[in-house]
Protein backbone atom coordinates (compact mmCIF):
# COMPACT_ATOMS: atom_id res chain seq x y z
CA UNK A 1 0.00 0.00 0.00
CA UNK A 2 1.25 3.37 -0.66
CA UNK A 3 2.58 5.42 2.13
CA UNK A 4 0.47 8.13 4.15
CA UNK A 5 1.40 11.53 2.68
CA UNK A 6 2.28 13.85 5.73
CA UNK A 7 3.07 17.84 5.59
CA UNK A 8 4.53 18.98 8.70
CA UNK A 9 3.80 22.60 9.51
CA UNK A 10 6.28 24.07 12.68
CA UNK A 11 8.94 21.70 12.01
CA UNK A 12 12.60 24.41 12.59
CA UNK A 13 15.78 24.33 13.96
CA UNK A 14 14.98 27.73 15.72
CA UNK A 15 11.21 27.20 17.20
CA UNK A 16 10.70 28.41 20.43
CA UNK A 17 9.70 24.81 21.58
CA UNK A 18 11.28 21.64 20.26
CA UNK A 19 7.78 19.64 20.18
CA UNK A 20 7.90 18.89 16.52
CA UNK A 21 11.39 17.76 16.19
CA UNK A 22 10.78 15.55 19.34
CA UNK A 23 7.83 14.77 19.94
CA UNK A 24 6.25 14.53 16.26
CA UNK A 25 9.46 13.85 13.88
CA UNK A 26 11.24 10.72 15.39
CA UNK A 27 8.27 8.70 14.87
CA UNK A 28 8.26 9.28 10.98
CA UNK A 29 11.73 8.85 10.38
CA UNK A 30 11.90 5.66 12.75
CA UNK A 31 11.30 2.01 10.50
CA UNK A 32 7.70 1.70 12.50
CA UNK A 33 6.75 5.62 10.73
CA UNK A 34 8.64 4.97 7.17
CA UNK A 35 6.50 1.62 6.92
CA UNK A 36 3.30 3.84 6.98
CA UNK A 37 3.82 7.23 6.27
CA UNK A 38 6.38 9.35 3.87
CA UNK A 39 6.71 13.23 4.61
CA UNK A 40 6.48 14.72 1.44
CA UNK A 41 6.15 18.61 2.62
CA UNK A 42 6.77 20.95 5.01
CA UNK A 43 5.18 24.69 5.75
CA UNK A 44 6.92 27.35 7.90
CA UNK A 45 6.64 31.09 8.21
CA UNK A 46 8.33 31.62 4.54
CA UNK A 47 9.37 29.10 2.00
CA UNK A 48 13.12 29.73 2.89
CA UNK A 49 12.13 28.90 7.00
CA UNK A 50 10.88 25.86 5.47
CA UNK A 51 13.72 25.09 3.11
CA UNK A 52 16.01 25.32 6.08
CA UNK A 53 13.86 23.08 8.34
CA UNK A 54 14.54 20.68 5.27
CA UNK A 55 18.54 20.95 5.04
CA UNK A 56 18.69 20.87 8.92
CA UNK A 57 16.39 17.96 9.50
CA UNK A 58 18.16 16.71 6.62
CA UNK A 59 15.19 15.23 4.74
CA UNK A 60 14.96 14.54 0.94
CA UNK A 61 15.26 17.19 -1.60
CA UNK A 62 12.10 16.22 -2.78
CA UNK A 63 10.16 17.31 0.01
CA UNK A 64 8.21 20.39 -1.22
CA UNK A 65 8.59 23.42 0.96
CA UNK A 66 5.78 26.08 0.97
CA UNK A 67 5.14 29.38 3.35
CA UNK A 68 1.55 29.95 2.23
CA UNK A 69 -1.15 27.29 3.80
CA UNK A 70 -3.46 28.00 1.44
CA UNK A 71 -0.19 26.67 -1.31
CA UNK A 72 -0.21 23.23 1.04
CA UNK A 73 -4.15 23.06 1.22
CA UNK A 74 -4.17 22.97 -2.65
CA UNK A 75 -1.36 20.30 -3.26
CA UNK A 76 -3.23 16.79 -4.15
CA UNK A 77 0.03 14.73 -2.90
CA UNK A 78 -0.81 15.88 0.57
CA UNK A 79 -3.07 13.24 2.66
CA UNK A 80 -2.51 14.40 6.38
CA UNK A 81 -1.05 17.94 7.68
CA UNK A 82 0.61 17.84 11.18
CA UNK A 83 0.37 21.05 13.22
CA UNK A 84 3.16 22.46 15.53
CA UNK A 85 2.58 25.88 15.89
CA UNK A 86 1.27 28.09 18.25
CA UNK A 87 -2.39 27.97 19.31
CA UNK A 88 -3.49 31.63 18.02
CA UNK A 89 -2.35 30.65 14.68
CA UNK A 90 -4.40 27.08 14.41
CA UNK A 91 -7.60 29.31 13.13
CA UNK A 92 -5.85 30.66 10.05
CA UNK A 93 -3.64 27.63 9.00
CA UNK A 94 -5.69 24.73 9.60
CA UNK A 95 -8.82 25.97 7.91
CA UNK A 96 -7.66 25.75 4.38
CA UNK A 97 -6.78 22.46 4.92
CA UNK A 98 -9.92 21.22 6.28
CA UNK A 99 -11.61 22.90 3.60
CA UNK A 100 -9.64 21.17 1.24
CA UNK A 101 -10.98 17.85 2.97
CA UNK A 102 -7.27 17.00 3.63
CA UNK A 103 -6.98 14.86 6.95
CA UNK A 104 -5.54 16.99 9.52
CA UNK A 105 -3.26 16.48 13.16
CA UNK A 106 -3.12 19.83 15.29
CA UNK A 107 -1.67 20.13 19.08
CA UNK A 108 -3.63 21.26 21.89
CA UNK A 109 -5.08 23.35 22.54
CA UNK A 110 -7.02 23.13 19.05
CA UNK A 111 -7.76 26.86 18.86
CA UNK A 112 -8.10 29.99 21.46
CA UNK A 113 -11.62 29.70 22.89
CA UNK A 114 -14.71 27.82 23.10
CA UNK A 115 -16.46 29.82 19.85
CA UNK A 116 -13.40 29.31 17.75
CA UNK A 117 -13.48 25.36 18.45
CA UNK A 118 -17.39 25.80 17.11
CA UNK A 119 -16.75 27.57 14.72
CA UNK A 120 -13.42 25.48 13.22
CA UNK A 121 -15.14 21.92 13.72
CA UNK A 122 -18.73 22.97 13.03
CA UNK A 123 -19.42 20.58 15.99
CA UNK A 124 -18.30 17.35 13.95
CA UNK A 125 -16.14 14.50 14.95
CA UNK A 126 -13.94 14.92 12.02
CA UNK A 127 -13.57 11.80 11.58
CA UNK A 128 -9.88 11.92 9.62
CA UNK A 129 -8.36 14.21 12.43
CA UNK A 130 -6.45 13.99 15.22
CA UNK A 131 -6.01 16.44 18.62
CA UNK A 132 -2.24 16.25 19.96
CA UNK A 133 -4.10 14.98 23.73
CA UNK A 134 -2.20 11.80 23.30
CA UNK A 135 -1.99 11.20 26.95
CA UNK A 136 -5.34 9.41 26.32
CA UNK A 137 -3.63 6.56 24.95
CA UNK A 138 -0.86 6.45 27.33
CA UNK A 139 0.01 2.88 28.39
CA UNK A 140 -0.96 3.89 32.14
CA UNK A 141 -4.06 5.83 31.39
CA UNK A 142 -5.35 3.50 28.80
CA UNK A 143 -4.23 0.34 29.83
CA UNK A 144 -3.51 -0.46 33.89
CA UNK A 145 -5.34 2.46 35.26
CA UNK A 146 -9.17 1.49 33.09
CA UNK A 147 -7.65 -2.14 33.71
CA UNK A 148 -7.24 -1.55 37.63
CA UNK A 149 -10.97 -0.31 37.73
CA UNK A 150 -12.78 -2.74 36.30
CA UNK A 151 -11.10 -5.35 37.55
CA UNK A 152 -12.83 -4.40 40.72
CA UNK A 153 -9.72 -4.27 42.89
CA UNK A 154 -10.44 -0.98 44.34
CA UNK A 155 -14.05 -1.69 44.46
CA UNK A 156 -16.80 1.78 43.48
CA UNK A 157 -14.70 4.77 42.86
CA UNK A 158 -15.58 7.38 45.83
CA UNK A 159 -13.31 10.13 45.09
CA UNK A 160 -10.35 11.48 43.13
CA UNK A 161 -7.81 14.04 43.99
CA UNK A 162 -4.29 15.19 41.89
CA UNK A 163 -1.39 17.45 42.66
CA UNK A 164 0.34 18.67 39.69
CA UNK A 165 2.73 21.22 39.35
CA UNK A 166 3.85 22.95 36.14
CA UNK A 167 7.61 21.74 36.46
CA UNK A 168 9.16 22.47 32.95
CA UNK A 169 9.60 25.92 33.66
CA UNK A 170 10.78 28.13 36.72
CA UNK A 171 8.95 29.42 39.34
CA UNK A 172 9.09 32.89 38.35
CA UNK A 173 10.48 33.21 35.07
CA UNK A 174 9.79 32.24 31.25
CA UNK A 175 12.40 32.03 28.27
CA UNK A 176 12.52 34.75 25.99
CA UNK A 177 10.40 32.84 23.89
CA UNK A 178 7.21 31.79 25.66
CA UNK A 179 6.56 34.76 26.96
CA UNK A 180 3.11 35.18 25.13
CA UNK A 181 2.25 32.28 28.09
CA UNK A 182 1.71 35.47 29.93
CA UNK A 183 -0.99 36.55 27.43
CA UNK A 184 -4.11 34.49 28.11
CA UNK A 185 -5.72 36.19 24.80
CA UNK A 186 -3.12 34.26 23.20
CA UNK A 187 -4.52 30.72 25.01
CA UNK A 188 -1.28 29.08 24.78
CA UNK A 189 -0.07 29.01 28.57
CA UNK A 190 0.41 26.59 31.92
CA UNK A 191 -3.47 26.43 32.42
CA UNK A 192 -4.68 25.34 29.09
CA UNK A 193 -1.44 22.93 28.44
CA UNK A 194 -0.77 21.34 32.01
CA UNK A 195 -3.30 21.41 33.41
CA UNK A 196 -6.02 20.85 30.57
CA UNK A 197 -4.32 17.76 29.22
CA UNK A 198 -4.57 16.36 33.13
CA UNK A 199 -8.18 16.95 33.17
CA UNK A 200 -8.64 15.46 29.77
CA UNK A 201 -7.34 12.20 31.02
CA UNK A 202 -8.82 11.93 34.77
CA UNK A 203 -12.65 12.57 32.31
CA UNK A 204 -11.24 9.52 30.35
CA UNK A 205 -10.42 7.75 33.27
CA UNK A 206 -13.66 8.82 35.71
CA UNK A 207 -16.02 10.25 32.93
CA UNK A 208 -17.27 14.05 33.44
CA UNK A 209 -18.68 16.03 35.51
CA UNK A 210 -22.02 16.48 36.61
CA UNK A 211 -21.22 20.26 38.00
CA UNK A 212 -17.99 21.87 38.94
CA UNK A 213 -16.21 24.84 40.91
CA UNK A 214 -12.85 26.08 40.57
CA UNK A 215 -10.63 29.14 42.17
CA UNK A 216 -7.81 30.24 40.04
CA UNK A 217 -5.36 32.73 41.62
CA UNK A 218 -2.40 34.71 39.97
CA UNK A 219 0.48 34.56 42.51
CA UNK A 220 3.51 35.65 40.83
CA UNK A 221 1.70 38.96 38.92
CA UNK A 222 4.95 39.97 37.54
CA UNK A 223 7.48 37.31 35.55
CA UNK A 224 11.10 37.94 34.55
CA UNK A 225 12.11 36.87 30.85
CA UNK A 226 15.45 34.62 30.42
CA UNK A 227 18.07 34.52 28.19
CA UNK A 228 19.47 31.32 26.22
CA UNK A 229 22.62 32.00 28.49
CA UNK A 230 20.57 31.96 31.64
CA UNK A 231 20.68 35.51 32.41
CA UNK A 232 17.71 38.17 32.46
CA UNK A 233 16.38 40.28 30.24
CA UNK A 234 13.55 42.09 31.49
CA UNK A 235 10.00 41.44 32.67
CA UNK A 236 6.35 41.49 32.08
CA UNK A 237 3.30 41.69 34.04
CA UNK A 238 0.88 38.44 33.15
CA UNK A 239 -3.01 37.78 33.15
CA UNK A 240 -2.58 33.81 33.46
CA UNK A 241 -3.28 32.67 36.72
CA UNK A 242 -0.79 29.89 37.77
CA UNK A 243 -2.50 28.32 40.82
CA UNK A 244 -5.66 26.44 39.74
CA UNK A 245 -7.92 24.44 42.81
CA UNK A 246 -11.20 22.30 42.48
CA UNK A 247 -12.63 19.65 40.47
CA UNK A 248 -10.24 17.41 42.28
CA UNK A 249 -7.12 18.76 41.29
CA UNK A 250 -4.57 20.92 42.77
CA UNK A 251 -2.32 22.91 40.16
CA UNK A 252 0.42 24.94 40.37
CA UNK A 253 3.33 26.85 38.04
CA UNK A 254 7.20 25.84 38.74
CA UNK A 255 8.76 23.60 40.95
CA UNK A 256 7.06 21.19 43.53
CA UNK A 257 8.87 20.98 46.56
CA UNK A 258 12.42 19.67 46.64
CA UNK A 259 12.53 15.85 46.68
CA UNK A 260 8.93 15.11 46.06
CA UNK A 261 6.67 13.86 43.11
CA UNK A 262 5.67 16.91 40.51
CA UNK A 263 2.78 14.77 39.94
CA UNK A 264 0.65 12.88 42.29
CA UNK A 265 -2.93 11.32 41.71
CA UNK A 266 -5.15 8.88 44.25
CA UNK A 267 -8.04 7.28 43.30
CA UNK A 268 -9.53 6.06 46.87
CA UNK A 269 -12.15 3.42 45.92
CA UNK A 270 -14.31 1.42 48.73
CA UNK A 271 -12.14 -1.39 49.49
CA UNK A 272 -8.87 -0.12 48.03
CA UNK A 273 -6.50 3.07 46.54
CA UNK A 274 -4.69 3.64 43.62
CA UNK A 275 -1.73 6.18 43.47
CA UNK A 276 0.45 7.68 40.51
CA UNK A 277 3.07 9.46 40.98
CA UNK A 278 5.67 10.85 38.35
CA UNK A 279 8.06 13.63 38.11
CA UNK A 280 6.58 15.94 35.87
CA UNK A 281 3.66 17.66 36.28
CA UNK A 282 1.24 14.93 33.98
CA UNK A 283 1.76 11.10 33.00
CA UNK A 284 2.92 11.96 29.45
CA UNK A 285 6.36 13.55 27.49
CA UNK A 286 8.69 14.73 29.25
CA UNK A 287 7.48 13.12 32.24
CA UNK A 288 8.44 9.40 31.15
CA UNK A 289 12.42 10.17 31.37
CA UNK A 290 11.96 8.82 34.91
CA UNK A 291 9.90 6.02 36.61
CA UNK A 292 6.70 6.67 36.71
CA UNK A 293 4.71 4.18 39.58
CA UNK A 294 1.30 2.95 39.78
CA UNK A 295 0.72 1.09 43.33
CA UNK A 296 -2.64 -0.09 44.81
CA UNK A 297 -3.14 -0.08 48.85
CA UNK A 298 -5.85 -2.72 49.58
CA UNK A 299 -7.87 -1.71 52.55
CA UNK A 300 -8.40 -5.49 53.76
CA UNK A 301 -5.16 -6.84 53.82
CA UNK A 302 -3.42 -3.06 54.46
CA UNK A 303 -0.97 -3.80 51.83
CA UNK A 304 0.40 -1.94 49.45
CA UNK A 305 1.21 -3.31 45.70
CA UNK A 306 3.59 -2.05 42.71
CA UNK A 307 1.27 -2.65 39.40
CA UNK A 308 4.06 -3.23 36.83
CA UNK A 309 3.95 -2.02 33.51
CA UNK A 310 6.03 -1.33 30.19
CA UNK A 311 6.27 0.12 26.80
CA UNK A 312 6.05 -2.28 23.69
CA UNK A 313 9.65 -2.72 22.70
CA UNK A 314 9.01 -0.97 19.17
CA UNK A 315 8.24 2.35 21.42
CA UNK A 316 11.20 1.93 23.45
CA UNK A 317 13.34 2.96 20.28
CA UNK A 318 11.97 6.05 20.60
CA UNK A 319 12.88 9.18 22.65
CA UNK A 320 10.26 9.62 25.64
CA UNK A 321 8.63 12.44 23.98
CA UNK A 322 7.70 10.94 21.21
CA UNK A 323 6.18 7.54 22.36
CA UNK A 324 2.68 8.12 22.78
CA UNK A 325 2.77 10.72 20.00
CA UNK A 326 3.42 7.21 17.72
CA UNK A 327 0.56 5.89 18.69
CA UNK A 328 -1.82 7.93 17.66
CA UNK A 329 -0.09 8.02 14.03
CA UNK A 330 -0.39 3.90 14.33
CA UNK A 331 -4.02 4.02 15.27
CA UNK A 332 -4.34 6.50 12.51
CA UNK A 333 -2.35 4.42 10.27
CA UNK A 334 -4.35 1.26 10.77
CA UNK A 335 -7.53 3.10 10.25
CA UNK A 336 -6.19 4.61 6.84
CA UNK A 337 -4.93 1.31 5.57
CA UNK A 338 -8.27 -0.55 7.06
CA UNK A 339 -10.36 1.76 4.35
CA UNK A 340 -11.43 4.01 6.72
CA UNK A 341 -14.44 2.42 8.62
CA UNK A 342 -16.79 3.87 10.61
CA UNK A 343 -16.81 2.47 14.40
CA UNK A 344 -13.80 1.70 16.07
CA UNK A 345 -13.20 -0.29 19.36
CA UNK A 346 -11.46 1.09 22.15
CA UNK A 347 -8.32 -0.39 21.85
CA UNK A 348 -7.73 1.23 18.11
CA UNK A 349 -9.31 4.56 18.53
CA UNK A 350 -7.75 7.95 18.71
CA UNK A 351 -9.70 11.81 19.92
CA UNK A 352 -10.21 14.06 16.87
CA UNK A 353 -10.91 17.51 16.79
CA UNK A 354 -14.86 17.85 17.55
CA UNK A 355 -13.97 15.39 20.36
CA UNK A 356 -12.32 18.63 22.22
CA UNK A 357 -15.36 20.78 21.90
CA UNK A 358 -16.58 19.11 25.23
CA UNK A 359 -13.21 20.15 26.60
CA UNK A 360 -12.79 23.95 25.30
CA UNK A 361 -16.28 24.32 26.73
CA UNK A 362 -15.24 23.14 30.07
CA UNK A 363 -11.55 25.16 30.03
CA UNK A 364 -14.60 28.61 28.49
CA UNK A 365 -16.30 27.85 32.32
CA UNK A 366 -13.04 27.34 34.20
CA UNK A 367 -12.17 31.04 33.21
CA UNK A 368 -15.22 32.48 33.42
CA UNK A 369 -15.69 31.49 37.07
CA UNK A 370 -12.24 33.23 37.48
CA UNK A 371 -13.64 36.78 35.81
CA UNK A 372 -16.63 35.81 37.91
CA UNK A 373 -14.03 35.69 41.68
CA UNK A 374 -11.94 38.59 40.47
CA UNK A 375 -15.09 40.94 39.48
Amino acid sequence: MAPIRVALIGLSSSANTSWAAQGRLPYFLSPRGISHYEIVALLNSSVSAAEAARENFVLPSSVKTYGDPNDLASDPDVDIVVYCTRVDTHELIVGPSLRAGKAVCVEWPLVENYEEAVSLTENQCLGNSMIGLQGLVSPIVLLKLKEILRSGRIGRVLSSDIHAFGDLLRRDSLPEGLTYFTDRDVAGNPITIAYAHTIYYVHEVLGEFASFQSRMQIQRRTVKIGNKDGSYIGETRTDVPDLLAGMGITYRSGQQFKGTPGFVWTINGEVGEIMITANGAYVHSDSYQEPIEIRIHGHATDEVVDVPWDWEDWRKELPHRARIVAVLYERFAHWWESGRPDGLAEELDWPRLGDTVVRMRELDEVFKQFDAQTG
